[in-house]
């Protein structure tokens, strides 16, 4: 159902008295894309605004005040890819990129620039919708406990991920991570010295089927691999298996590293890991 200014009156009258609805913007200047967008997810329960051009969007886009971004590439005076790189450089707040269907240029470019994740224009309303929500799963998967468990923290070779407190090391300084790569990569250290396949880090990752034709998850890993650079030995850290996925290579030798649960109780007892 399409909102008319009656309906959408009567809607915001309920809607004072109860909870505020989660908000989306929009930042593309297609007036029929907008308005599509707007209608297939207030449907959703989600209160969409917009912006038009670059500059505001950027502007609006680091206040704080939405849970996700959908960002077209064609705007105006900013290229979207600007845009999304602007944004990438002072917020991890998700964005999800509206590209044309035979567009794979733009689509890599959009991932690697810090996208989340795209979609191909004509919309398709249920797909535009599962995206939005599996990239909102995983961005609202941020801890919010101040304990830290074991299995919270992750070690391999210099890498060190704490996912209480969402940060990974490498050599004791950080990397900047987005929500994916952040996942990504605990999914891959969490299953160190074993093959993911492509449909599996889609699913774990991305919360979606993989399909042949999508490189999303390829780019991921491209953009993580660059963050992370060469493992200690000068290798990579992340290699690929030709026509089946990834895997997080081992570093030979040496004792795992204690976590830094472990190592309080080891300065407290004197002892050692048994």
């Amino acid at each position: 159902m399409f909102r008319t200014a009656a309906n959408v009156r009567s809607y915001r009258e309920l809607r004072q008295y109860e909870r505020p609805m989660d908000r989306v913007l929009i930042v593309d200047n297609e007036i029929e894309i907008v308005n599509l967008v707007t209608n297939y997810l207030w449907v959703e329960g989600f209160e969409v605004e917009s912006a038009a051009d670059g500059q505001q969007g950027i502007r609006r886009s680091l206040s704080g005040r939405y849970l996700l971004v959908i960002l077209g590439v064609s705007i105006p005076d900013f290229n979207g890819f600007d845009v999304l790189r602007r944004i990438r450089a002072e917020s991890s707040v998700p964005i999800l990129i509206l590209t044309a269907s035979n567009d794979d240029a733009n689509r890599i470019l959009g991932l690697e620039s810090g996208a989340d994740d795209y979609l191909p224009t004509p919309l398709n309303p249920r797909e535009l919708i599962a995206r939005i929500r599996a990239i909102l799963r995983r961005s609202q998967l941020l801890p919010q406990a101040t304990v830290q468990s074991s299995s919270d923290w992750l070690a391999v070779g210099d890498l060190e991920l704490d996912k209480a407190a969402w940060v990974v090391r490498r050599a004791n300084e950080r990397v900047d991570l987005t929500t994916v790569e952040f996942q990504l990569l605990e999914t891959l250290l969490r299953s160190a010295g074993r093959v993911l396949t492509r449909q599996e880090l889609a699913e774990k990752v991305l919360g979606r089927h993989f399909s042949p034709f999508d490189r999303s998850v390829d780019m991921h890993v491209s953009n993580l691999r660059r963050k992370l650079g060469s493992g200690m030995d000068g290798s990579d850290r992340i290699k690929t298996i030709r026509g089946v996925g990834y895997i997080y290579a081992k570093p030979s030798g040496g004792q795992p590293k204690a976590s830094p649960m472990e190592t309080r109780y080891m300065a407290w007892s004197g002892g050692t890991r048994g």
